[in-house]
């Protein structure tokens, strides 16, 4: 590939909204990146068959073939309408029991129904799996998102899927490096600082990603993290940790993509396009504006700043792996059978923290109440209340005397510039006054186990690590005796 501007644009994996692509206008702004010769694009939202022919429509357009990106660690119905949606990777760990071979079948299919969904709608590069150890309980970012606290087991999950999904042709993504697992603040809002020693940092957080470099993973996602013991500049942005620790030490020769250059992490720093590139870098994820870095990495080049030659070796590794990409065959996809194989997952991965004989099965709810702890206008509480209809609000539950059985369900959700993975201060204390009240008391997380750790007392604690309707359906099977509790705890909890 030559002419210098053309291989900077190679560099960028910019954003597509599908949700967007009803607008003419909107779909000739991406066509107008692919002419300038754009890397690809990272793809978020819209509905099935129209994404799929425009990203058809883009490749046939584009002169080498693009990176069609996308976050979907809970499958691709986690972006796309019309595509299965499968539980978060801790729901996953809690489910298969990896010394189990009839569990490791179960996984590898789900893997290869999430990449052959992939497949079909043109993603080539899906960002799975999250290699981070999830140690800080309070971590905002994470949690879920992880398999397990535990890097013995982050490692063995994610060597499956990424082996699983580099088998089905596409281009796996292990991600945070160095290990996103131990922070308690998102780096969408500011930038987080991990103060561990080197040694501690190896055994642990890099412990994943050395295995994941063994298991082939296609590619690796720096996180905006500061590790003084490596280096105080952001991962993303250190030659330290990039071409240091990740290129020689652990002897990583694939891609090497930034995590989101949109968020808050890199306000403070200036240069951010060039810093990535000069840190050993190859692809610039999501920047805010793609023309605009493009012109920043020129003028970069002209001042000496970079060194053309480090955007040669950056371009001929993307080139090596669309090479790869242009050889992925698609198969027929069952999305029924893709449903019944995320229901068999999420039934399997509710887990039984704690027990009290005598309170379960529930035959009869008419001596039950409901109170609940969420954000309704992002959840969908519906096939819960249609179980139990006694139901009350936590923070307007005080004053109740509550003189039976009460359900407690506790809605957390991990997102992007959230913030937070836990309940209020006032929330925990309200129930713990509920637990003492009641005549017996069941208390299931619906998403982060570690708020069950705040209530010992109760009778019951259940586990289950999302908020979706087929999470509640779930739970709803094993409160009933209609299943057994086969989930396992990913993660330690203070009791």
């Amino acid at each position: 590939m030559s002419g210098l501007e053309q291989k900077l644009w190679q560099l960028i994996i910019s954003r597509l909204d599908g949700e967007k692509l009803s607008s003419i206008q909107y779909q000739e702004r991406a066509s107008e990146l692919v002419r300038k010769g754009i890397g690809g694009f990272i793809l978020f939202g819209g509905k099935r068959n129209e994404v799929k022919t425009f990203i058809n429509k883009l490749q046939s357009v584009s002169e080498t073939p693009l990176f069609i990106a996308s976050d979907i660690e809970r499958g691709v119905g986690q972006q796309i309408d019309g595509a299965t949606h499968f539980p978060c990777q801790m729901a996953v760990a809690a489910a298969i029991n990896k010394n189990n071979s009839s569990d490791v079948e179960i996984l590898e299919d789900v893997i290869n129904a999430v990449s052959h969904e992939a497949i079909d709608i043109g993603i080539n590069m899906p960002l799975i799996p999250v290699m981070d150890v999830n140690r800080n309980p309070d971590n905002p970012i994470i949690c879920t998102r992880a398999f397990s606290d535990n890097q013995e087991n982050v490692s063995w999950y994610g060597k499956t899927y990424i082996k699983t999904i580099e088998d089905a042709g596409l281009i796996s993504c292990a991600k945070h490096f160095p290990g996103h697992g131990d922070t308690a603040i998102d780096s969408h809002i500011a930038l987080p600082v991990i103060s561990k020693s080197f040694d501690e940092l190896m055994n642990t957080d890099i412990f994943p990603f050395r295995e994941a470099v063994k298991a082939g993973a296609g590619s690796i996602m720096t996180g905006h993290l500061s590790i003084p013991a490596i280096d105080e500049l952001p991962a993303s942005l250190s030659k330290k940790v990039i071409t240091g620790l990740l290129r020689t030490d652990l002897g990583y020769e694939g891609l090497v993509l930034t995590d989101a250059l949109n968020m808050h992490a890199l306000n403070e720093y200036e240069n951010v396009p060039a810093m990535c590139i000069n840190a050993g870098g190859d692809i610039l994820l999501h920047p805010a504006d793609a023309d605009s870095v493009v012109e920043e990495l020129k003028q970069a080049v002209a001042s000496g700043k970079i060194d053309e030659g480090t955007i040669d070796t950056a371009v001929e590794r993307i080139l090596k792996y669309k090479s790869k990409i242009k050889n992925i065959r698609k198969s027929g996809i069952n999305y029924q059978e893709h449903a019944g194989l995320s229901e068999r997952i999420s039934d399997k991965s509710v887990t039984l923290v704690k027990d009290s004989p005598g309170v379960l099965p529930i035959k009869n709810t008419q001596g039950l109440s409901l109170a609940f702890a969420a954000d309704e206008n992002k959840h969908d509480l519906s096939t819960l209340k249609n179980f139990i209809s006694g139901h009350i609000r936590i923070k307007d539950s005080e004053k109740e005397s509550l003189r039976k059985t009460v359900v407690f369900a506790l809605f957390t959700s991990i997102a992007a510039w959230g913030g937070s993975s836990g309940i209020r201060d006032d929330e925990i204390n309200i129930i713990r006054k509920l637990i003492k009240n009641s005549r017996n008391s069941i208390v299931i997380s619906f998403g982060s186990p570690y708020v069950l750790g705040h209530f010992p007392k109760a009778d019951l604690l259940i586990a289950a690590y999302d908020t979706s309707k087929q999470a509640q359906v779930s739970v709803i099977k094993c409160l009933k005796g209609e299943r057994n509790f086969k989930g396992s705890l990913p993660v330690k909890l203070p009791f």
